[in-house]
């Protein structure tokens, strides 16, 4: 698998995601500069965490106008794998590849936290592969909750579109453990097709034993289909 890392202006996750996918699943990874149209023939694209151009007017709502999201917005509509983590996930939004908006929390501030999640059944062979009640995932966002209007969340979950919530540590889903105020504590969905994902929390920040927590490494793994059936 040959993966794809787009760098914006204010990106800051970029290196954290290469990282992982270059020296902790040790995949052929490349940078994808957010002015180039070029993907380089890769599988997989990831939008990373950050600030794309100062999250001026909205988070991601510049980005979404760069030269490469017409290339991207292609590949995913060719069935490419199109992975948005919380910056990344606003941008998919803001280009109308996912539903829904991110907004700011309910709280006004910037959260820097540990959280949990829990998956959701779905489609797409994704939650299935994880097993534990609930996994702990960093989040660092100030606009990170989920809003659609009732027709987009009707059919969220009539597809099964929702693979992650906010919850306990037991993987129980309740308004205490919705850390932002997202929309029935959604941390994480997919489109129709099962392969534009977008998250919140950043499983890139919990993959390796060294971290003291690598809750993230079978999110990701998962998420990749790296040797799942």
């Amino acid at each position: 698998m040959k993966c794809g890392v787009v760098v914006f202006p204010g990106s800051n996750c970029d290196e954290d995601i290469r990282y992982v996918l270059a020296e902790v699943f040790n995949l052929e990874t490349v940078w994808l500069w957010h002015k180039d149209t070029d993907l380089q023939n890769v599988d997989t694209i990831v939008i990373p965490g950050g600030f794309s151009y100062g999250d001026y007017l909205r988070s991601g709502a510049i980005a979404r106008f760069s030269p490469i999201m017409n290339s991207i917005a292609k590949f995913a509509k060719d069935g490419g794998k199109l992975i948005g983590i919380c910056n990344g996930f606003q941008i998919l939004t803001e280009a109308g590849l996912l539903e829904g908006t991110l907004q700011p929390n309910l709280n006004q501030r910037f959260i820097c936290k540990n959280t949990f999640i829990t998956p959701v059944d779905d489609n797409f062979g994704y939650a299935k592969f994880l097993t534990q009640p609930a996994y702990k995932i960093p989040i660092a966002h100030a606009e990170g909750r989920y809003f659609a209007s009732d027709e987009i969340l009707s059919k969220l979950k009539d597809n099964n579109q929702i693979l992650f919530k906010y919850s306990n540590n037991e993987g129980i889903i309740d308004d205490a453990s919705n850390i932002n105020g997202s929309l029935e504590n959604i941390a994480g969905i997919c489109n129709t097709e099962g392969n534009v994902i977008g998250m919140m929390p950043h499983p890139e920040r919990a993959s390796e034993k060294l971290l003291n927590n690598n809750d993230g490494y079978p999110i990701l793994k998962t998420l990749l289909k790296l040797n799942t059936k």
